[in-house]
């Protein structure tokens, strides 16, 4: 018989996002259970990156002792209150083993006894009225609230005839002796097949890269999801001409040649429409990754999908935009700062966590995310601010989404709120109708450059920084009423005179936070 219970929530899947957030969960005291299908957390990456090097930094030695101000160059701790279960403790490695960060999910669910049931492979999802059924093949759960932290999956197969011969980047071989001197097709041209192309230079003959958009690579775009540089060596490779290609193109068909290979034939992205074939032993798709939505089928009207399809669509309080109560956590938190932001990654939703457990106490009642009080004074919001800006990794991993908020309080003093989204912020009408200062941490326009590594500064234009900076905008009823940007600093720290007697004036103007 199929085992019975009930929780105020319920979270989906004990990845990083999910151990993440169940931790506050248990240290606002809330009733929750975690639902796994592994017999352990962490499951993805048991599985990825298939060639089990990560591209998440694990810098040990920073010469800083703040332990907040070192999560900026530590990307998979999770965040507690334990100083010691820090990922970097595991491993000196800076680009670490997918292996350590299995060992270290489990160190971390276990340390703080987590409540999480192994080997509950959700099969269907209902809804109960306002809340949930949700049911594996040993056990329902009714829950008030429903929270998905599944990850995402690797994207399905594209409908191109022929498209069945290729091998997929989930069950292809990793041993690259199995490619020894075959010549090779890689769909895609993300980190995942760039590593792949990585794992094969010593022993392909040849390797084509295709997919119809350019390389974009993450030291021109400063979007860690796109190619790192530790992945790149094939870029090398083909700008002078040692047999590998990368092609911007679109597949058209791939046809089965007698002797076994493969002829895969395509159209030239950028090329007067020029079309080429080229014949290859072996065809692998590392095409990326989307959210998997299949096990909302049997829910009479399950979450939207966003309009690139590979994600839920959100509320700003990670809430789906069509099923109250239903909420999502971890990467799937990407679609609201998708290519602009980090919330697909570890480093990213760990912050998000915070927030959302936050968002869930004060729906539930509760009065946060509380504010601190400020003096009602410019050097005393600069004085906040520029310590945030230096000091913490929150608006650091997560530039342009989350934001510390100065905004007038109700006895004429200043509130100052941590680590929200200004869509939160307004959303939720922490401050209706009056102008509140929100201060983010930003890249500029990097798109300008040329060359990433040839760039012209400008020491006394913030707005004119190509690297991360600080932005303070003062906003009312959803509108941008004044900008400020501070310079980029050579070591992220805004001390100058000359920086805070800028800000210092650009504050100073601001009559419309006194109306």
């Amino acid at each position: 018989m199929t085992a019975i219970s009930t929780h105020e929530y319920c979270i989906v899947g004990a990845g990083p996002g999910g151990l993440q957030l169940a931790y506050y969960l248990q240290k606002k005291g809330f009733d929750y259970v975690v639902l796994e299908a592994s017999a352990a957390p962490g499951a993805f990456f048991s599985r990825f990156p298939r060639h089990r090097r990560l591209i998440s930094i694990n810098k040990t030695h920073t010469g800083i002792d703040d332990p907040d101000t070192n999560l900026r160059w530590d990307w998979n701790s999770l965040l507690c209150d334990d100083p010691e279960l820090r990922f970097t403790r595991l491993t000196p490695e800076y680009f670490p083993s997918a292996d350590v960060m299995v060992s270290y999910l489990q160190q971390f669910a276990e340390k703080f006894q987590l409540n999480v049931r192994y080997g509950r492979r959700v099969e269907t999802i209902e809804r109960d009225g306002d809340g949930f059924v949700v049911s594996s093949a040993s056990e329902t759960i009714r829950a008030a609230k429903l929270i998905v932290a599944t990850g995402r999956i690797p994207r399905p197969l594209p409908d191109i005839p022929g498209i069945e011969h290729a091998e997929t980047y989930a069950d292809m071989p990793t041993d690259p002796q199995q490619f020894a001197g075959q010549r090779v097709l890689i769909l895609g041209k993300g980190n995942s097949a760039m590593e792949t192309a990585e794992n094969l230079m010593e022993t392909a003959a040849v390797i084509h890269l295709l997919s119809p958009s350019p390389v974009r690579l993450a030291w021109r775009t400063h979007y860690v999801g796109d190619v790192r540089a530790v992945n790149n060596n094939v870029l090398d490779t083909y700008q002078l001409k040692s047999q590998n290609t990368i092609l911007d193109a679109t597949l058209e068909r791939i046809d089965r040649l007698n002797c076994g290979a493969f002829r895969a034939q395509f159209l030239y992205t950028h090329a007067e429409g020029e079309r080429r074939a080229v014949t290859v032993d072996r065809i692998l798709a590392c095409i990326g990754f989307m959210w998997d939505p299949t096990v909302f089928a049997q829910m009479d009207q399950p979450p939207r999908a966003s309009p690139c399809g590979r994600f839920p669509a959100l509320t700003s309080a990670f809430e789906s935009v069509n099923v109250k109560g239903l909420y999502f956590a971890g990467a799937l938190q990407h679609v609201l700062d998708y290519r602009k932001s980090f919330s697909g990654f570890i480093h990213g939703f760990r912050y998000n966590a915070a927030l959302l457990a936050d968002i869930l106490d004060r729906r539930a009642g509760g009065a946060v995310p509380a504010p601190q009080w400020v003096p009602n004074s410019w050097d005393g919001v600069l004085d906040a601010a520029i310590e945030r800006v230096n000091t913490a990794s929150s608006l650091f991993q997560q530039p342009g989404f989350l934001a510390d908020i100065f905004a007038p309080g109700p006895n004429g003093d200043c509130l100052h709120y941590r680590d929200l989204t200004v869509d939160l912020f307004e959303d939720e009408g922490f401050a209706p109708g009056k102008p509140y200062l929100a201060v983010t941490m930003e890249y500029g326009d990097v798109g300008a450059h040329a060359d990433p590594f040839n760039i012209h500064r400008f020491p006394t234009d913030g707005r004119r920084s190509a690297f991360i900076h600080p932005v303070m905008r003062l906003r009312r009823d959803g509108e941008i009423v004044a900008e400020h940007h501070i310079p980029e600093d050579l070591e992220n720290q805004w001390r100058l005179p000359e920086q805070l007697d800028q800000a210092r004036e650009f504050l100073g103007g601001l009559d419309a936070w006194r109306t």
